[in-house]
Parts: structure tokens; C-alpha cells; sequence
């Protein structure tokens, strides 16, 4: 394990004035949340206070989104988060996550969070209905191993983005029901979604869009802005990799894995099926269990040039980035979820230090 960890205090001049480098229990009383451990499920000497307060990074509601072709501030190589229902198509890009970190977003008939910690690299889709009530998610300005701490609105409950559960609060305990998004570039996005529209800039917030709030944090792999609880060398900290969440179960895809093209791999965790896909070159991996609804396991292959095509199998169905069979004997069947999505490197391995790298022996 690597023991010379660089934790630095990196504060934006717009976001993280008087940033503090303090355990919660001792932080700013702006924050959210009881200081008893006993009404948190995490280490309350762990949380730490970001320093902004709750609300203090503000998340946007229903944002204002406008056609692929007007989004003349995003460049082909920015990343961005996609999300479909339907035939509707929405990117939120991370040069308006990195400033607000949630959007609440309602999407044909879908409620959704789309919840990013530019922390720990980390976009999830989490339904904003919890226990039969709509509810919008804030940012609390906690963090538990330097990730996203969002405290929902309807109870106040305090709730850790990478756990996928509460820790805090009267809905304590309670998980995340999650929805499947792919991260990738802005080009790659447009290419599978022409007709896709996107977060636009006018948020009601003077921010400065085009400029990454984090300085050199994207890159400099050994620099963290507070402790985290595990640290493991096999890869980069700041190395963009793929988790899979099952059955107690964490297994990590890289880019390596992946070729120019479009690549699937038919794995097996903790006795599941699963099939993951993505291309390095187009930048995005995604993950489903191998189970179209019937508890059949098929065998896939990948399709090239046919985004947002992304495979085949053998009874000849076309399947898209989002597992959903959008031709053959299966049209409309769609691929059983599977908790999983992108981030660095270092943010798995502090939460989950039993898991695999795939490949390794």
C-alpha cells in the first residue's frame, strides 16, 4: 500500500473559500447532520467538512437543456454523462457537474439525480423517488472518503454516493435504486445520439464553465485533498477505470482492456453473469447482468460502426449501449441492470478493498 499520500488542500477560489482540512466532529456547524456516531453508519471521524457548507455548492433543478448543435461551449474530448429514456436523449457534461456536483432532473416521466463528485471521479444516476416520495437531492458540503455526501430533501437524510445507501438521517440504512448512464466523450455521445439535447450554461449561476475548479487535481495522481481510509498501488489513483457492484462483490475494468474498436467481455462475478463492453478509443465502458428478463444467459459479440449498436448474440437480437434489444427476436427486452459505474482508481479501492481487477491472476 502506498504510504506517502499527498493530502493537499486545493480550494477554489470560488467554491472552496475557507476549505478545512477538519473532521466533521470538529468542523463547520454549517454543515448537515447529527454528530452522534451512533445515528451515522460510517465512521463520523472519517466525514469531513468540505468547506462550503450544505448548499454551499449549489445543485441545479430541471436545468435548462438545448439541442447538441447549440452546445458551442463543449469541445469533442469533454466528457459528459448520457442518459436515455425512450427515444430521449440527455447529456449533462462535466464542466456543469464539476461546479454543482447534482442535477435534479425530471426525463420523461423519469426522476432522476444525476450525482457527480469531482472528488472521486464518480457519476451515478439515483432515482429521486425514495420510499413512494419524489424528493430532490442538495449537497451536504460532507465528505466520507473524499466523495459526495448529498443529503436529500424531503427528510434531510445524509446519504454516501459510493455506498449506494443512507448513513445518516431517519431514512438510514436505505439504499439506492440506480439508473444506468454512460460517461464518455462528447463526440463519442453525439455519435450515438445525434438528436440528444444537453445541460446548457445558463443555470442561473455565474460560473466559469470552461475552467476545471480543481487545478492540477485530474492528473496529479498522488495528490488528495483529504485522507481516505485505503490506498492500493495496482493502479494510478486518478486512473479512470469501470466497477462493477454485485453480491458484495467489486470487480474493476480498465481502458486496457478495451481495444480501438468496440470490445465485449462475458465475465462471471460472484456467479453472475455479466457482460461488459466499450472501446478505448471511443472512451466508454458499460456493464449489464447477462439476463434479458428470462433468465437466459446469451453469448455476446460486439458490433462496430453501429452506435448506438453495441452488440450482438447468437439468436441475432442488436443490442444498444443501454442493453436494450433494439432489433430481432427480442426487440424491447432490455438487459437486467447492474449496480456499476465509472470513476478514479483510488475512490474504489477505499471503499471496497476486497475487490478484483479483471485480468489479474
Amino acid at each position: 500500500m502506498k504510504q506517502n499520500l499527498l493530502v493537499g488542500v486545493l480550494c477554489s477560489t470560488m467554491l472552496l473559500q475557507g476549505c478545512e482540512d477538519e473532521p466533521f466532529s470538529s468542523g463547520n456547524s454549517s454543515s448537515s447532520g447529527s454528530k452522534n456516531q451512533e445515528s451515522w453508519a460510517i465512521p463520523l471521524d472519517e466525514v469531513f467538512d468540505g468547506g462550503p457548507g450544505k448548499d454551499g455548492i449549489p445543485a441545479l433543478t430541471e436545468p435548462e437543456s438545448i439541442p447538441a448543435g447549440d452546445a458551442d461551449y463543449l469541445s469533442d474530448e469533454d466528457l459528459v454523462i448520457g442518459f436515455v429514456v425512450g427515444d430521449e436523449a440527455r447529456a449533462y457534461p462535466h464542466h456543469i457537474l464539476d461546479w454543482h456536483e447534482i442535477i435534479n432532473d425530471h426525463v420523461t416521466g423519469v426522476n432522476i439525480s444525476v450525482t457527480y463528485c469531482p472528488l472521486t471521479g464518480t457519476g451515478i444516476g439515483w432515482n429521486r423517488e425514495v420510499n413512494g416520495t419524489v424528493t430532490t437531492f442538495g449537497v451536504s458540503g460532507l465528505l466520507y472518503n473524499s466523495n459526495l455526501i448529498p443529503y436529500d430533501r424531503s427528510t434531510n437524510s445524509n446519504w454516501s454516493q459510493i455506498r449506494l445507501d443512507c448513513v445518516n438521517g431517519e431514512l438510514k440504512g436505505t439504499e439506492v435504486e440506480t439508473f444506468p448512464l454512460v460517461e464518455t466523450t462528447w463526440k463519442t455521445w453525439k455519435e450515438m445520439y445525434p438528436s440528444t439535447r444537453v445541460v446548457s450554461t445558463n443555470t442561473g449561476y455565474n460560473r466559469s464553465y470552461g475552467r476545471y475548479p480543481y487545478g492540477g487535481y485530474r492528473t496529479e495522481h498522488d495528490l488528495l485533498i483529504f485522507p481516505v481510509s485505503n490506498m492500493d498501488d495496482r493502479l494510478p489513483n486518478k486512473e479512470r477505470v469501470h466497477g462493477i457492484l454485485f453480491q458484495g462483490s467489486v470487480r474493476i475494468y480498465t481502458f486496457k482492456d478495451f481495444g480501438d474498436g468496440v470490445t465485449v467481455i462475458n465475465d462471471n462475478l460472484q456467479g453472475g453473469n455479466v457482460v461488459v463492453t466499450g472501446s478505448e478509443k471511443d472512451n466508454f465502458i458499460v456493464s449489464f447482468l447477462n439476463d434479458p428478463g428470462d433468465g437466459t444467459t446469451l453469448s455476446f459479440s460486439p458490433v462496430e460502426d453501429r452506435y448506438p449498436i453495441v452488440m450482438t448474440d447468437e439468436e441475432g437480437n442488436m443490442w444498444d449501449v443501454f442493453g436494450r434489444a433494439v432489433t430481432g427476436p427480442r426487440t424491447g427486452s432490455q438487459l437486467r441492470p447492474i449496480s456499476s459505474f465509472m470513476g478514479y482508481w483510488f475512490s474504489f479501492a477505499t471503499f471496497y478493498p476486497d475487490l478484483s481487477i479483471y485480468g489479474d491472476s
